[in-house]
């Protein structure tokens, strides 16, 4: 029996056509680093700057710093933003761990005070109370998730970031969970920074990350080092993206996400056939008798449920080994999210389906759903 993954939340699988050849054939070719060999060479990072700038709709891709994962990319911004004294961070409770442990850390070391704004029982950030927190707290910076990792549920972000914005407050934004599958648009929301991974719907390689950051706002590099360029300054290089490029890059894993957002601009997802699929599963497991987290409005195809009598990682264990289901079960690193929409202290089984996930294969995790019930 195949295989069914249903864990494309954490790291996408299977990746584009031709991801891994083009990681092979960079690892296999002679290294030149572009900039830093005298003469020109074949760049991915600059190729990925300029797919992923189009794909967000900005207009400097210089402005896309490249790392290693959203949680590089999250710490880049929120320990390179310039705060002022006593300033307050304004996030919400669906924020993964990449988000609060980073703002944990600023307010343990009395940089910052942490604000947290709660959601609704599908996870979505409940709208008045994300108004009434910032009008209250005035926030130097709010810090959000576009999607919730645990339940799917994608906020209304435009509105989010327009309040933000009459608040004062700069923005930065997770987009970990939509890039690739819900239109980001930094520019049109007025958003100021976003963060984004390479892993999970834009179908690249791990080890492939970056930040958008605006044109009004100023980090400082969180990593210091060698450039290759300018080398005879004391200080990184003033222009971006060499500010940030500090030390060699995973040249091959970005030369995989370029093939990966190329085949994506070529083959866009349809979006309806991934939403009709994830509804179809959300349907199949509640005329189960399965606990399945509120599903309703726009949302990715992530949903989180229990089994009534069996904890999550005993239903998560009977799905792998006797259904060949691969999904994740836990707090998802989302540990605040899970008393508002009504799970227990371990977590839920989270399924997250992807373009790839074929309509028996959601037949599949229903029946097997059906048969650890029975």
């Amino acid at each position: 029996m195949t295989v069914v993954y249903a864990n494309n939340a954490a790291t996408a699988w299977p990746k584009a056509p031709g991801v891994d050849q083009a990681v092979a054939e960079k690892i296999a070719a002679i290294p030149i680093h572009p900039g830093r060999a005298g003469f020109d060479a074949p760049d991915p990072e600059t190729d990925c700057r300029k797919l992923l700038a189009r794909l967000l709709r900005v207009e400097e891709a210089n402005r896309i710093l490249l790392t290693v994962n959203a949680t590089h990319a999250l710490n880049i911004a929120l320990h390179g933003f310039p705060w002022r004294p006593r300033a307050v961070a304004l996030t919400t409770v669906a924020d993964h761990n990449a988000v609060l442990r980073p703002l944990y850390f600023l307010q343990k070391h009395g940089k910052i005070r942490v604000e947290h704004v709660d959601v609704d029982a599908s996870g979505r950030v409940d709208m008045e109370k994300w108004a009434f927190a910032l009008k209250k707290h005035r926030p130097q910076l709010a810090v959000f998730t576009h999607a919730s990792n645990v339940t799917g549920s994608v906020n209304p972000v435009e509105e989010m970031c327009a309040l933000a914005k009459s608040a004062g407050s700069a923005i930065l934004l997770d987009v970990s969970q939509t890039m690739g599958i819900v239109e980001v648009l930094p520019q049109q929301w007025s958003a100021d920074m976003v963060a984004f991974t390479g892993h999970k719907y834009l179908l690249g390689p791990p080890g492939t990350g970056g930040l958008y950051v605006a044109p009004r706002i100023d980090l400082e590099p969180v990593w210091v080092g060698g450039t290759g360029i300018l080398s005879a300054l004391p200080d990184m290089p003033p222009d971006l993206p060499a500010r940030f490029d500090a030390g060699t890059p995973n040249s091959p894993a970005f030369a995989g996400l370029a093939r990966a957002l190329l085949w994506q601009r070529e083959h866009p997802p349809s979006v309806s056939e991934i939403e009709s699929r994830a509804r179809r599963l959300a349907e199949g497991l509640l005329s189960l008798g399965v606990q399945v987290t509120e599903w309703r409005g726009s949302h990715t195809p992530v949903l989180s449920c229990t089994f009534p009598g069996c904890s999550v990682e005993d239903a998560g264990e009977m799905l792998y080994l006797s259904f060949d289901i691969i999904c994740r079960t836990g707090l998802h690193c989302a540990p605040l999210i899970h008393r508002h929409i009504g799970a227990g202290s371990q977590g839920t089984v989270r399924f997250s389906l992807s373009r790839f996930t074929a309509d028996e294969e959601v037949e599949r995790i229903i029946a097997a759903a059906g048969r650890i019930l029975a």
